[in-house]
């Protein structure tokens, strides 16, 4: 079995020997014939001639360099789009996932006949306050909001058949919902493994608090483009016209009641002395700015331009 580890990283320079002779020794105890895919995410730490110096001592590592910091997910791209292996696996390059893990990861994977096993990293070493609270409540919402029973949507440490990987779009900030992508393509044999979570031993954390806020916000939109991503008139065109059906039924209501009093002279007032009739007015403006949004928005699905979204100044 080939098996492949993709590695995003960013200035990861000290850990990287220790990570690869721990990769190595597994793949080799387990004679896997593997490929070892480092992705330097626009270090600046000497990362990449550490990726050099590992590479001539073994020729099945590969390395890709941005030129510049693109993120995670474009980094899971660019290796996903290089591995050749019937099984990949993710993890991240901090030492905080153990390469001893891949062997059973892989065994469970295949006897299971799973497209993805996630690990879980029930016993964490991060801080309570800033990290595991606020990480229990984020994948909370995102079990409930995408039906997919994982405790770690964000645990770096993944097993994967090769279809899925090729088949997903990881782009944006979306590498915590790679699960999420792989249901969306039929990809739903998604379980868990509880992992170790090892304590950094070099460098500190690359993510902030802000990430958990951003992952909400990239909850909803994966959520959204799940749902009406290819069919966007489907939800902008029906709200445009209940909003223009409610204004127009509200202004022909107005209009009505002015007849009726001018027609049994009733006292009156203009139309336009009206608030409700700009509330109205307001509505059906409103109704055909969504319907137009929906219209924009099949036009744009159906001419897509080729994305570039990240430059590659080497592969080796």
């Amino acid at each position: 079995m080939f098996v492949s580890i993709v590695i995003p990283l960013l200035n990861e320079n000290e850990s990287l020997i220790e990570l690869h002779s721990g990769i190595k020794n597994a793949m080799v105890t387990n004679n896997y014939a593997y490929e070892v895919i480092f992705i330097d995410d626009g270090s600046r730490d000497g990362s990449w001639d550490t990726i050099n110096r590992i590479k001539q001592e073994d020729k099945n590592v590969k390395g890709i360099r941005f030129t510049r910091n693109y993120g995670k997910s474009q980094a899971l791209h660019a290796g996903f789009k290089l591995a050749e292996g019937e099984i990949v696996i993710t993890m991240d390059a901090d030492l905080q996932d153990n390469p001893d893990e891949i062997p059973e990861m892989i065994r469970i994977l295949m006897e299971k006949n799973l497209d993805i096993l996630s690990g879980w990293k029930k016993k964490r070493y991060d801080s309570v306050l800033f990290k595991n609270i606020p990480s229990k409540i984020f994948n909370l919402v995102a079990r409930k909001t995408s039906g997919i029973h994982l405790h770690d949507f964000n645990c770096g440490l993944k097993a994967y058949r090769k279809a899925v990987i090729k088949h997903i779009n990881v782009k944006g900030e979306m590498h915590r919902y790679i699960p999420v992508l792989a249901k969306n393509e039929g990809f739903d044999k998604i379980e868990e493994k509880e992992v170790i979570h090892q304590a950094r031993k070099y460098g500190k954390t690359k993510f902030g608090a802000e990430r958990f806020i951003n992952g909400f916000l990239d909850l909803i939109s994966l959520w959204f483009f799940s749902k009406f991503g290819k069919r966007p008139m489907h939800f902008f065109g029906a709200w445009g016209v209940l909003m223009f059906v409610i204004g127009f039924l509200s202004a022909a209501f107005i209009g009505a009641l002015k007849l009726y009093k001018l027609y049994n002279d009733l006292p009156t007032i203009l139309v336009v002395d009206n608030p409700f009739f700009y509330i109205a007015l307001a509505s059906m403006v409103i109704g055909v700015q969504l319907f137009v949004a929906g219209f924009l928005g099949e036009l744009i699905i159906n001419n897509q331009p080729t994305e570039n979204r990240y430059k590659i100044s080497e592969i080796i």
